[in-house]
């Protein structure tokens, strides 16, 4: 299962993803998860019309999910913990990104006039499916993820270093670049292959065998602590590599199968 979630004549829409050739294509509209009520009692009231397939990098795409907390990792690739000068973690290190700063495929990344240095921090992210509340170790971890997609953890590196926490340098209005598409075919156990680009320039590129937390470790941590609903968005943590942006570049998130997470940067 693969799918998005668009903008046609106005109005939004989710539609299932296939490869044809090589390229993404919305194949046929596809109904909304249980969480987007919004959007199911529109087409309640105002049923789509027949839908012409088309190029997924032809449609005015939104983010793929609609969460109620997006849950972020920091610090889980080694190589990432040794570029910030940290100490390796003894338990997962979790922040909340809110829902307000999403940031569609296409975006435009706005620059904080307050921050002098904007870092991008390219991710694979997860979608919950079901709610989940206190796993225990050994659950069967996809039992609760509907898929994944692609992130990039955009942060105000300055107001970082200087806060006691991250709820500002990580919250921004546009500081979380999500999709373009959710797909719950690809094998987490065998490791995916993460790659960002700066303005056409590889910066990040490793594997999510890496981890220093695997997925279901996080899950059992983060249940602990509070429940997962469906739709919530868990990002994994960031590989090294990280580094600045200016007015003007263009990053892209890769993941093979989920496609690329492309966005530009504007000023504030």
């Amino acid at each position: 299962m693969k799918y998005c979630r668009f903008k046609l004549n106005d109005e939004t829409h989710y539609g299932s993803v296939e490869d044809r050739g090589g390229e993404l294509w919305i194949a046929a509209l596809a109904p909304a998860p249980a969480e987007d009520l919004a959007y199911r009692l529109a087409l309640e009231e105002a049923p789509a019309e027949n839908f012409k397939p088309l190029p997924l990098s032809a449609a005015e795409l939104m983010p793929p999910v609609t969460p109620s907390k997006i849950v972020c990792v920091g610090r889980n690739y080694r190589a990432h913990v040794r570029e910030l000068g940290n100490e390796m973690p003894t338990e997962p290190l979790i922040f909340l990104k809110p829902p307000s700063s999403l940031l569609a495929p296409g975006g435009v990344i706005r620059m904080p006039a307050v921050s002098k240095r904007v870092d991008f921090e390219g991710e694979l992210a997860v979608v919950i499916g079901r709610r989940a509340r206190n796993l225990k170790p050994g659950a069967k971890w996809r039992d609760v993820v509907r898929g994944f997609t692609l992130a990039n953890d955009v942060t105000a590196r300055d107001l970082q270093n200087k806060d006691d926490q991250w709820t500002r340098a990580k919250g921004f209005d546009t500081f979380c670049p999500i999709g373009p598409i959710v797909s719950d075919e690809l094998d987490l156990d065998a490791g995916l292959s993460i790659e960002t680009r700066l303005n056409g320039e590889v910066r990040q590129h490793a594997s999510t065998l890496d981890f220093i937390f695997s997925l279901p470790e996080l899950l059992v941590f983060i249940t602990s602590v509070f429940t997962l609903e469906p739709g919530d968005l868990l990002l994994t943590g960031t590989p090294s590599g990280i580094a600045p942006l200016s007015a003007g570049d263009r990053v892209e998130v890769s993941i093979p199968d989920l496609g690329v997470l492309l966005n530009t940067v504007g000023a504030g």
